[in-house]
């Protein structure tokens, strides 16, 4: 037998990266990176096909998707076909998917070491949940089974994630682009697919759609196309075992890479064109598209990099500086992406404003001056040293990422011609100056190379066409003549005709110089911050870090004022002097930016927030900038005019997202005791003034408590410093504590049953949604909250599997714990074409389900998911960004419970079945007297409840159905007796959507009364199925779709009716109020030199 190949050992690494990595090829040809962390508390794998929807058959769009979905459906090994997902849910863990153009990317992360479900090995030791997962997973590439009963249930599921985007302007406008790109090549394809491709045309064709996705995974799939990454806490040789034992039977074809070569997804059709979309949302961009070379082979220049620094530089000089200050644009970025080898588009997008839409074409005139600035010198090297300079600080400071994110990144980074030694810098890092490499890159940027595509709701509002598949409209025309020659003389200017404000950047001073990181020994990582002042006018928390040893910091401001968001319209006058003082610092802080050192300004229910993160060296520089700024902010009425039309189109955009992003807020509206809700603020936005935010922000800035955390690499005598240039900047007078806005939530009574009802605005949208929230109780009461988490745990694998694989309710599948301010709860969310409903009658189902699956829970089971529960609740803080925000949370939150997860894994350990079921009988359970629930309905526009099918009683639907069956059998040659139907129909419920017994009685009619033949039955029976589709929801009836009996649980049980919130202002006035938050020890026990946790 034909050993591993050890490829490569020792390679290139951040600088303090503590794994160990080997590359190695097995017999198959399939090429795995190994990862040894000793520390990790999760361990992932991922595998990479080099095969996406570019391998797609032309009359079969989706297919590597739908292959994607079915891989997750049971193998040979492990035929039941959620086994993978319930040992991953047992054990910590979780998986995803993707598929992209030239690959399909699987990962998986699981719990690093557990006593659960393991096995032994043969050398007497215990094997981590890894192997057990590895098994499964290699599966996947062996021996998939494509279950029948399982292939239209996941393509559905296909289906709903494409009606889930249909309405999303990033789908939408990726598609048209694709769409109008040459059609001999595979960028040309619908790469998700949907029932119509992947089902109904198939069939119609004659094509078995189950041996087509067999024959796609046996002809695509092949060990010599994969990459695989494991990490683990295993040492490099048993990693390296385990993946030569269970990879091995990975069938190798000696498949040749992908390549479309000989043909562009731009020829000389689609160049110098112009293409005008309509988009769902109010946005306007301009998006210029040159075909690109394709740069794998050149990774250690990447000339690119060199281009979109300049084109997308922000300061000084810089196109977007001069097209902001004429106010044409808030936005423009630019960069390279490959399609796939051999092809590339070089994009420059730019956020046009009202008067931008207006000279569109003078800034793409001011784009070609600019490259052509670019081209008139010889490429620098200060320009390039800075920007290698910055990849190489960055590389060697990286801190560790989520193990999924790491393995499922690099598995895909394997696929690139990279020296395998520099898997891990890769393109991170630029190494060689290639001044004619910059030169030939930029040679592609001309003139004859490029097509526009203008994205506006009203302009040029003359659309003559619509895409096929998402539906935009749009119009496509070849760029006049006179616009292509004002552009060819662009392209030629000298610095005597150039425009004046154009040059190239200046050097950049915010580069950090000082990365000394102050590194102690130490025993343990502190488990909180320390408080370094408390007084009446300042809070300042710190913590030098002690994890990461990395020379970074984050610095965290609250402003409290109770002010701003007071009411409103304070809410939206503080919003706006957030934005106003962002685009006034956009040039300076875009230097800082490039540099790793970013800041943050928004306005929230308490106050004003800055963060200010990034490398420390010069982090107090740019703090005092922006809060100079804040204070000393001039409201310029033309700026104003500029961030104020965009404050308000993000807040009517916001109507357009999808149903599952917007519920929420509602639900959190109903449940506050002072809150508000998008329309509130867009009802103020119209009238307000430059004026009214100069006069309006420096009472947010004259009255404030202050409240500071510094973390990182960080003295406390710059903590102190930081906070002393806060107070010194703004001088504020103090807030007493006595003006401190106390946030509260609203407390459902037990045995109460609420629903709120809210149309949604977008006409084109398909899609349902609800949020069915169970309140539980304080976020104080620890033993409470313990339940909450384990009962998320135990239905989140069971939940999914029979709210989403199963009953195919919708892609969007949410259970588990809310928690709000001061209390916390149950919730399910559901997206879906289901009515609202439905879906909830569906969640008491499921509900009961899960009440008769604890009781009958093993006590194995029980204690694997609290493990599982435990591993997550402890797991570690990846990174310097992560525990920062964790400590904020904690602070902001204001209970200061900095152990919380140790808080949580103490009320976990003693929790017995007996102690979940009483809870779940309380609180959860649909026939529970003491429950108390709040359900929000987000209702699509075309749905029947919102149409005038409404209207008709039952009778009448009943009556109008029989009426147009009669004429679609007439039509179709056979005899309607309406009496005889009307009988047939007699006992069967036509107004609750019940196609399979509508179905049913119609087969019945035809066989009984119309006599006809077994064969012709069949046939007018499936096409009685489609037209019923349309029929129903016409007289207002949601259609129930056939779901196979086992796959169904109990029917829903008898709940008590729902009271329907007509008016949420009384509603919230007949609500008791909550306790505020309180911090769970005295803060002064943070002081000490040693806190007390």
């Amino acid at each position: 037998m034909t050993s591993i190949e050890r490829v490569a050992e020792g390679l290139e690494k951040p600088a303090l990266d503590d794994r160990s990595y080997r590359v190695v090829r097995l017999p198959n040809q399939l090429e795995a990176l190994l990862v040894h962390d000793p520390d990790t508390d999760k361990a992932s794998a991922s595998v990479n096909v080099n095969v996406g929807s570019f391998s797609d058959a032309d009359d079969m769009p989706g297919m590597a998707h739908a292959v994607e979905h079915l891989l997750f459906m049971g193998t040979e090994k492990y035929p039941v076909e959620n086994d993978y997902n319930q040992y991953l849910s047992a054990n910590s863990g979780y998986s995803n998917a993707y598929t992209s153009s030239t690959e399909t990317n699987y990962f998986f992360e699981v719990a690093a070491s557990s006593s659960q479900h393991s096995d032994v090995t043969t050398n007497g030791h215990v094997k981590s949940p890894l192997h057990g997962a590895l098994d499964r997973f290699a599966q996947f590439f062996i021996a998939p089974l494509f279950l029948p009963s399982t292939l239209d249930r996941e393509l559905k599921a296909v289906d709903s994630e494409n009606k889930k985007n249909l309405q999303s302007d990033t789908w939408r406008l990726s598609q048209l682009k694709k769409s109008l790109s040459n059609s001999k090549h595979p960028y040309h394809h619908f790469s998700t697919g949907n029932l119509q491709t992947l089902k109904d045309e198939p069939l119609k064709r004659g094509v078995k759609i189950r041996d087509e996705f067999i024959q796609f995974h046996r002809e695509q799939y092949s060990a010599n196309r994969m990459k695989l990454v494991v990490l683990g806490r295993e040492d490099l040789d048993e990693l390296e075992a385990w993946v030569g034992e269970l990879f091995a039977g990975v069938a190798n074809k000696d498949l040749p890479p992908n390549r479309w070569e000989g043909v562009q997804p731009y020829g000389k059709k689609e160049l110098l064109t112009q293409v005008f979309a309509k988009p769902v949302m109010d946005s306007r961009l301009l998006d210029i598209y040159f075909p690109y070379q394709d740069e794998e082979e050149l990774y250690e220049s990447q000339p690119s990099r060199y281009l979109s620094h300049l084109i997308g530089h922000e300061g000084p000089g810089s196109i977007l500086s001069y097209i902001k200050a004429k106010g044409w644009a808030n936005g423009l970025e630019a960069g390279a992406a490959p399609i796939c080898r051999g092809s590339a588009f070089f994009t420059i997008s730019v956020r046009l404003t009202e008067d931008g839409l207006k000279h569109y074409d003078e800034v793409v005139r001011v784009i070609f001056q600019y490259i052509s600035l670019i081209g008139e010198s010889a490429p620098q090297q200060w320009i390039f040293d800075e920007v290698k300079g910055m990849t190489e600080v960055d590389f060697k400071f990286r801190q560790k990422s989520p193990a999924t994110s790491f393995t499922s990144r690099l598995s895909s980074v394997m696929q690139k011609p990279l020296p395998r030694d520099r898997l891990l810098s890769g393109t991170s890092i630029l190494r060689k100056f290639d001044p004619q490499g910059i030169t030939d890159a930029l040679s592609y940027l001309r003139p004859d190379n490029y097509r526009l595509t203008l994205v506006s709701q009203t302009f040029p509002g003359d659309w003559d066409q619509k895409e096929r598949w998402y539906g935009t409209e749009y119009r496509v025309e070849t760029i006049p003549s006179d616009f292509q020659a004002a552009v060819r003389t662009a392209a030629q200017t000298t610095p005597d005709t150039r425009i004046k404000e154009l040059h190239l950047p200046h050097t950049n001073e915010f580069i950090p110089t000082n990365l000394v990181v102050d590194k102690k020994e130490i025993s343990e990582p502190a488990k909180a911050p320390r408080l370094i002042r408390n007084d009446e006018f300042v809070r300042t928390w710190w913590k030098k870090d002690d994890r990461f040893w990395v020379p970074k910091g984050n610095v965290y401001v609250t402003l409290r004022n109770p002010l701003a968001k007071a009411t409103p319209q304070t809410a939206v006058m503080s919003n706006l002097y957030c934005e106003l003082v962002k685009d006034a610092l956009d040039e300076y802080s875009y230097d800082a930016e490039i540099a790793g050192l970013d800041y943050q300004l928004s306005s929230y229910s308490m106050g004003l927030d800055i963060d200010v993160g990034g490398y420390n060296d010069k982090m107090a520089v740019l703090l005092e900038k922006v809060l100079v700024s804040m204070r000393d902010l001039e409201v310029k009425s033309d700026r104003f005019k500029i961030v104020k039309e965009r404050v308000l189109r993000g807040l009517r955009n916001w109507d357009f997202q999808q149903p599952y992003r917007q519920v929420g807020d509602f639900t959190r509206w109903l449940g506050s005791e002072k809150g508000w809700i998008n329309e509130q603020y867009l009802a103020e936005v119209t009238p307000l003034t430059a004026q009214d935010i100069q006069t309006f922000y420096p009472q947010l800035l004259r009255q404030v408590h202050i409240e500071v955390l510094a973390h990182g690499n960080l003295r406390r005598e710059d903590a102190r410093r930081m906070t002393d240039l806060v107070e010194s900047t703004l001088k504020p007078r103090v807030l007493p504590k006595s003006q401190w806005q106390i946030r509260r939530n609203l407390l459902l009574s037990p045995g109460s049953d609420y629903t709120y009802v809210r149309t949604l605005r977008d006409p084109a949208n398909v899609n349902q949604c609800i949020e069915y929230y169970l309140y539980v109780g304080s976020l104080s009461d620890h033993i409470l909250r313990a339940k909450l988490l384990l009962l998320g745990q135990m239905t989140e694998e069971i939940g999914f599997d029979q709210l989403r694989t199963k009953e195919q309710l919708g892609y969007i599948v949410f259970t588990g714990a809310k928690f709000a301010a001061t209390v916390m709860g149950y919730r399910v969310i559901i997206q879906s074409e289901r009515s609202a409903e439905y879906l909830e009658s569906r969640v008491n189902a499921f509900l009961a389900l899960f009440a008769t699956k604890l009781e009958s829970m093993s006590q194995e089971d029980f204690e694997s998911h609290k493990k599982s529960l435990i591993n997550k609740r402890l797991e570690k803080v990846k990174n310097l960004d992560q525990e920062s925000e964790r400590f904020w949370s904690h602070i902001s939150g204001e209970y200061f419970s900095f152990v919380q997860n140790e808080l949580d894994v103490a009320n976990l350990k003693p929790l017995g079945r007996q102690d979940m079921i009483d809870f779940f009988n309380h609180y959860i359970h649909p026939t529970s007297p003491a429950r108390a629930k709040l359900s929000v309905h987000m209702i699509a526009q075309s749905s029947p409840k919102a149409t005038a099918g409404q209207q008709l009683s039952t009778k009448e639907q009943e009556e109008k159905l029989i009426d147009l069956l009669s004429k679609y059998l007439t039509s179709v040659g056979i005899s309607a007796d309406a009496e005889k139907l009307s009988n047939k129909f007699a006992s069967v419920d036509v107004s609750g959507g019940e196609q399979k017994a509508i179905v049913s009685t119609i087969s019945s009619y035809l066989h009984e009364d119309a006599k006809i033949t077994p064969e012709r039955v069949e046939a007018v029976v499936e096409m009685g199925k489609q037209l019923l589709g349309t029929v129903l929801p016409s007289l207002g009836i949601e259609v129930k779709v056939d779901v196979d009996e086992e796959d169904l649980p109990p029917a829903p049980p008898k709940v008590k009716e729902t009271v329907f919130i007509e008016d949420a202002f009384e509603f919230k006035a007949g609500l008791s109020v909550g306790k505020g938050p309180r911090a769970v020890c005295d803060l002064r026990e943070f002081e000490e030199a040693e806190a007390k946790l």
